[in-house]
Order: C-alpha cells, then sequence, then structure tokens
C-alpha cells in the first residue's frame, strides 16, 4: 500500500486501425494504475486532429459519444499523475498545437531533468508557455527547428533534453515513438489483429486489444509509423540502459512484461530472495494487497510457511479529504484495509510489503494486524530501504521526509512497531530481475542515491 511513492503516467499509441480512438481507450483502462489524474485521447483522420482530455479516470473522461467525435486511424492516449507541472485541465495530456507544418499531439511519460532551463531559453526567445508540463517544451522546441520536416525536428528536439522519455508524437499521417537514451521508462511495440500497430507503456495493454507483443523499443530508438510501411527505426541515441527498476518492484501491472521479463515472475523471485536473506520462525505469510502479493507468495514458497490472504483491501476506496487527525488518518487506512481475524488471532505473522515510504502507513498495517490478534509480526520488504528522491518520472517525497534516509533499520522496526524487520538487499534485488555483473543495466537511485542524470 502506497505512502507517496506515486505512479509515473502512461502512453499509448494506435497506428492504421479504422478504430484507433476505441483502442486506444480500451488499452488506457489497462493502463490506468500509472496514473488517475487525468486521462486524454488525440487522433488523427488524415487531414485534421481531434483531441479530448479531462480530469478524472478512464472510464469518466470519455463514453460512447466523445469516443465518436475521435475519428481517423491513428490515436494517441495518455493517463496522467503528475510528476511535473501542476493538477490542472491544462495539464492534461495529449500535448496537442497547430504549428507551420500542420498540427501535431504529443503524451510523454517521465521527467525532464532539465526543463526549467529550456523553458526559461525558450521564454527568453520569445516563446508562450499555457501549462507548467516539462512535455510542452517539447512542442516549442519542435516549432522553432529548422528542419524542413516533423522527424527530422523530433531528432533535434530530443537532442536538446535530457532525462527521462518515453514519447508518442501523432501529425496528421505519421505516428512517432521515442525513448531516451537509457530507456528510464517502458515502452513495447505489438501488432494489432489487422495488421496496424500498438505502442504502449505496458504490453498488459496488449492483451485487451488482441495485439501481438513484437518487441520493446529500444533505449535511444525512434520509430517512424507510415501508411503502408513497417515501422521505419532510427538510431538517435547511442543506448546505455538503465532501466527504472522500480518498474519490477511496484509499478507495473504483475500480468505485464517489461524490460523483456514478466513482473510478476520477478517479484515472485524478489520474495524468494528475501525468504532466504531474512528468515523468521512464523505461522503465516500474508501480502499488504495489492503490492505485496507476489513476493509474499514468493517468500512462502521458498520458507515453506504457509500463505494466506490475511489482509482484504477495499478496491472501491477512493481519496478522503477528512485526514486532519490521527484518528482519521488511521480510520482511512481501515478503510482500504481489512484484517482476517480467523486467520491473524494467535499467529506469528509475516506480512510482506514492496517498499517502505513514510513508515506511517506500516506503522498503521501493524497496528491492524495486532489488534486483530496476531502475537507477532515480522515486517519484510521485497526491496532495498527507499533512501533518495526519483527525477526521472516517479513522484517521491523529498529526502527528509523518506523513512530509510533519517532512521537505522532497527530504529525503522521500532517505529513502525514491527517484532522484526527485513529488507532485500540492492544485490539480491538485481539477481531477482536475472542483471549480472556484466549486465547491470537498471536505475538504482531511489535505492543507492547513484543518479544517472
Amino acid at each position: 500500500m502506497r505512502e507517496n511513492i506515486n505512479e509515473k503516467c502512461a502512453v499509448v499509441g494506435i497506428f492504421g486501425h479504422e478504430e484507433a480512438s476505441k483502442l486506444a481507450y480500451f488499452s488506457l483502462h489497462s493502463l490506468q494504475h500509472r496514473g488517475q489524474e487525468a486521462a486524454g485521447i488525440s487522433s488523427s483522420d488524415g487531414t485534421k486532429l481531434h483531441t479530448i482530455k479531462d480530469r478524472g479516470l478512464v472510464m469518466r473522461v470519455f463514453n460512447e459519444e466523445k469516443l465518436a467525435t475521435l475519428s481517423g486511424s491513428s490515436a494517441v492516449g495518455h493517463t496522467r499523475y503528475s510528476t511535473a507541472g501542476d493538477d490542472s485541465i491544462l495539464d492534461a495530456q495529449p500535448v496537442f498545437a497547430r504549428y507551420d507544418l500542420g498540427e501535431m499531439a504529443i503524451v510523454h511519460n517521465g521527467n525532464l531533468t532539465n526543463a526549467e532551463v529550456v523553458r526559461s531559453k525558450l521564454i527568453e526567445q520569445g516563446a508562450i508557455f499555457q501549462t507548467f508540463m516539462d512535455t510542452e517544451n517539447l512542442i516549442h522546441l519542435i516549432a522553432k527547428s529548422q528542419q524542413e520536416k516533423l522527424q527530422d525536428r523530433i531528432i533535434d528536439a530530443v537532442q536538446k533534453i535530457e532525462g527521462a522519455f518515453s514519447l508518442v508524437f501523432l501529425s496528421r499521417t505519421k505516428m512517432f515513438a521515442m525513448r531516451d537514451r537509457h530507456g528510464f521508462r517502458p515502452l513495447s511495440l505489438g501488432r494489432l489483429s489487422n495488421g496496424g500497430y500498438i505502442v504502449a507503456s505496458e504490453t498488459c495493454a496488449f492483451d485487451l486489444v488482441g495485439a501481438k507483443y513484437i518487441r520493446d523499443v529500444e533505449p535511444g530508438e525512434l520509430l517512424v509509423f507510415e501508411e503502408g510501411k513497417a515501422p521505419q527505426s532510427v538510431k538517435v541515441f547511442e543506448a546505455t540502459p538503465k532501466h527504472c527498476i522500480f518498474e519490477y518492484v511496484y509499478f507495473a501491472r504483475p500480468d505485464s512484461h517489461v524490460f523483456g521479463q514478466s513482473v510478476y515472475q520477478t517479484r515472485k523471485n524478489m520474495g524468494k530472495e528475501l525468504a532466504k536473506m531474512s528468515p523468521v520462525e512464523a505461522d503465516v505469510v500474508i501480502p499488504v494487497p495489492d503490492g505485496g502479493v507476489p513476493a509474499a507468495i514468493g517468500y512462502s514458497q521458498e520458507s515453506g510457511i504457509p500463505y494466506e490472504m490475511g489482509i482484504m483491501r477495499n478496491h472501491y476506496v477512493g481519496r478522503t479529504f477528512i485526514e486532519p487527525t490521527q484518528e482519521m488518518r488511521d480510520l482511512k487506512v481501515k478503510m482500504k484495509l481489512s484484517p482476517m481475524e480467523e486467520i491473524i488471532k494467535g499467529k506469528r505473522v509475516v506480512v510482506v510489503d514492496d517498499s517502505i515510504v513514510r513508515g506511517t502507513t506500516s506503522r498503521r498495517i501493524i497496528r491492524m494486524l495486532k489488534e486483530a490478534g496476531a502475537s507477532e509480526v515480522h515486517m519484510r520488504v521485497s526491496s532495498p530501504p527507499t533512501t533518495d528522491p526519483c527525477f526521472y518520472g516517479v513522484d517521491t517525497p523529498t529526502k527528509e521526509k523518506l523513512i530509510a534516509a533519517n532512521m537505522t533499520v532497527d530504529e525503522i522496526c521500532k517505529y513502525i512497531e514491527a517484532d522484526s524487520l527485513g529488507y532485500l538487499d540492492e544485490a539480491a534485488l538485481l539477481k531477482s530481475v536475472n542483471a549480472t555483473d556484466d549486465n547491470e543495466n537498471y536505475c538504482t537511485a531511489c535505492f543507492t542515491g547513484k543518479y544517472i542524470v
């Protein structure tokens, strides 16, 4: 259960399908877990782009009538969590603009680390910004480029930005998909049943629309989609992969494949490694739903301790504005999570979660389990201590608010009121995702403070 590490965003692109906007809509449903603040789709009918976006969930933003106005055989879509910019409708995506070559829409997953520098320079040159999004920089960079073709303008623009980006661009006749040189954020390519193409942040979007996974878009690669042609690959940057390892720890859906691997299996591997590192005598292993489930299964299988769903999650609880007192904050946790007393009472419990951020939610969960009759509660975390904020598209608290940056493991254990506490270490985490000494192509900055950019 998250305590202020929030999902990033999701992007999708559909090219060469007569119901492109509907496929984008269903794909965004699959990717809703990556952002719940706003959603949007732009489509092209070959002569004009059509855009609808608004705050809220995909199902709230779109209906049959609205989708009917998004005509055309290509579309791009986005679900947003505001890692950069403001929480206003202006900052929802796709970002749409008219410029000298026509019309264009952009969707972006990630965070540009030099956004303020680029923005200030553009403003000095006379650019007028309508939003606070780093993505809007790209509109101005493309519009100001002296290159004649959009493809060349995109290349020109991305060479001026730094940080994390998986981008999909839509013009009236073409679509472009691009990843930064490190491949921080995932982006996969699939084939639709009618022969068209889809790109999406996670492969779970492919499953819903009946698409077949082809491959990942490579770090530093630009894919160009044009009618009647196979996607053209352009190598814009030399690839130096540093994939976000937190995609495996928490962000991606368990039924997705990201960075070429099963998310579910890597999380089970984390649980197995955790059981080897932090064994304990106990009667039952339970997950903190939903993030801790695969790791708890792995912990149970490796340790031989029975697995049970000892905590039920209410999926229909949204945000609550009544949080001014400690009593109300504790009540919010109880609204979302409910212990199964018949499983927990009198038992020595191992509770598995994917991470501890501030520690306050973990403490409430442990209190809740002990109130339900647990004789002991041993907390196990299937990732290393989160000690540093992310600047590559993840909304994390500042270092001062990250409990592991300010307390030892023993101090955290005492604070959350657990009988014991064990974390997975970095080496075991890398082993869980099949990294080797020669192939540690992952960004672990949130655990190490070693930033790539």
